[in-house]
């Protein structure tokens, strides 16, 4: 498993975290946390399911930037 913290400009609120936590269980992370604080989201994944770019495309499918 492989842990990769990205930093995400955009969130702000609960419907956020829920937006960003479906997108990435739908393609495959493991494991999402999203901290609206630090601006990040924290993801868990086996790189034979789901690539990095899998998942920075999905965040920003949702309307948010990865900075």
């Amino acid at each position: 498993m492989r842990n990769e913290i990205i930093n995400v400009e955009g969130m702000s609120c609960e419907h956020c975290v829920k937006a960003i936590t479906g997108a990435l269980t739908q393609v495959g992370v493991a494991d999402v946390q999203v901290n609206l604080n630090e601006k990040t989201v924290s993801v868990q994944f086996d790189e034979e399911i789901v690539t990095l770019e899998t998942i920075k495309n999905a965040i920003e499918d949702q309307g948010y930037d990865i900075v």
